[in-house]
């Protein structure tokens, strides 16, 4: 409501050139908060706003766009004013936005940005995606280890302004091999002795990320050590780059609604949900609901085959429903949990041996008491206690078999070099149905023939 108040105000500042008063806007506020009020504004408008702030702050106020009016900006505002604006967004950043915007404008924009910058954005593009050297930025606080503390403060101050973050201070050798890393804090802590060496103050047991590195792997190595960054290194330990922790929090987020979609049975978007073609986003479900539905279609072609026997015992049919529920509801249960326990490291593929005996002991568990409330019912609907006994021995059955599928499917995928993910909850539930008639039918012509 307030972003929608102020617009005219803004609008009437651009219409009367009032550079001042613009100025001032984009300087007064966060630079959230300076994009929030610009929500209302045209592109053109936008851009117009953002000429009046000095290029760091152009870069600040531009990145809290939406991702949809980032690429657009690029795509159709001044090319020189564009260059210069690619010139102060952090390198990983830009190669992003550039990313998805055509070849040919892209080329037009870097042959305006400094060779320097150019370079860097034309390195990280040849990463492929999803790997640490397209998710690192070069902007990282390198220093030679022969540097006194009083040289490399000297040092920092001039490269200071250009760099995305300064929480770590990297450490090289004159090939710059990385060689150990000096937090800010031990910098403080050792202003009073401005001759000490960075080589003595350096740490050089660091965790590292290799160039190849999925970009999953790297955000749990982030997470595990509680690492604001991380550097990245080639296979010759030669210092490529960072990654920061808000790319990180990208990353999980990324690979989190992968897995979201994935255990939904959805083809994971490579785009947003109201962006997705409506023809893609069919194809991306139907190829799951298709294996499903086959899925359901065997079950209905088993039910066939066992016609006869349910004619006899036409009881039996009216809790086929509760048979087949409680096998796919606890085999989606234990495919969640190990898929979401595989995610965080709690559970690797060498515990699938505890996995199953926990999973058969929870299934004995909830199987005996889903049991007896299934024999409860069934005294009532059977011709006799003795063939009302079909009903909780194929549920304690079916349950421990639902909790044992669950759980192994996902290792085995992991396993095979599959995502966990894959086995999602419907697919799990689907192989639970099929397992579910087979115990139930053979069991009941077990006790009733």
């Amino acid at each position: 409501m307030i972003n929608t108040l102020f617009l005219p105000e803004l609008r009437e500042m651009l219409a009367d050139r009032q550079s001042e008063e613009l100025r001032e806007f984009c300087i007064a506020l966060h630079p959230a908060r300076t994009a929030e009020f610009m929500e209302g504004l045209e592109n053109t408008e936008t851009w117009e706003v953002l000429q009046h702030a000095d290029y760091g702050l152009q870069a600040e106020i531009f990145q809290y766009f939406d991702w949809d009016r980032q690429v657009e900006l690029l795509a159709t505002q001044d090319e020189k004013q564009v260059a210069s604006l690619v010139t102060h967004l952090p390198a990983d950043d830009a190669v992003d936005l550039l990313r998805e915007v055509a070849t040919d404008r892209v080329d037009q924009i870097l042959a305006l940005v400094p060779a320097t910058d150019r370079r860097d954005i034309r390195r990280l593009q040849t990463f492929a995606e999803g790997t640490a050297g397209a998710l690192m930025t070069t902007e990282a606080a390198c220093l030679s280890e022969s540097l006194t503390l009083r040289q490399a403060l000297d040092q920092l101050s001039r490269q200071a302004e250009r760099l995305e973050t300064i929480y770590y201070i990297y450490v090289t050798d004159d090939t710059n091999h990385l060689q150990g890393v000096v937090s800010t804090r031990s910098l403080v802590s050792a202003i009073g002795r401005p001759e000490t060496k960075l080589v003595d103050l350096m740490k050089k047991d660091l965790v590292t990320a290799n160039v190849q590195d999925d970009q999953e792997q790297v955000a749990q190595k982030v997470a595990f050590y509680n690492l604001l960054a991380i550097p990245v290194v080639d296979d010759q330990r030669h210092m490529l780059g960072i990654i920061t922790h808000d790319d990180v929090i990208d990353v999980v987020r990324e690979e989190a609604t992968e897995d979201v979609q994935r255990i939904a049975a959805v083809e994971p978007l490579r785009d947003s949900y109201i962006r997705m073609p409506l023809t893609t986003l069919t194809w991306k479900r139907g190829i799951w609901l298709t294996i499903l539905f086959f899925a359901a279609l065997s079950t209905a072609v088993l039910l066939k085959s066992y016609s006869d026997e349910l004619e006899r015992y036409e009881w039996l049919v009216l809790f086929i429903p509760l048979i087949i529920s409680s096998g796919g509801n606890s085999g989606s249960q234990s495919s969640s949990l190990v898929i979401s326990a595989l995610t965080t490291k709690d559970v690797r593929g060498r515990d699938w041996s505890t996995v199953l005996k926990r999973e058969a002991l929870m299934g004995l568990f909830l199987g005996s008491f889903m049991g007896l409330i299934g024999f409860a019912c069934a005294v009532f609907l059977a011709p006799s206690l003795y063939a009302a006994m079909v009903i909780p021995i194929t549920v304690l059955g079916v349950v421990v078999c639902g909790t044992c599928t669950g759980s192994m499917l996902p290792l085995l995928f992991q396993r095979l070099g599959l995502d966990p993910a894959m086995m999602s909850n419907p697919f799990v539930a689907g192989l639970s149905d099929i397992l579910g008639i087979l115990i139930y039918v053979n069991v009941a012509m077990l006790i009733l023939q």
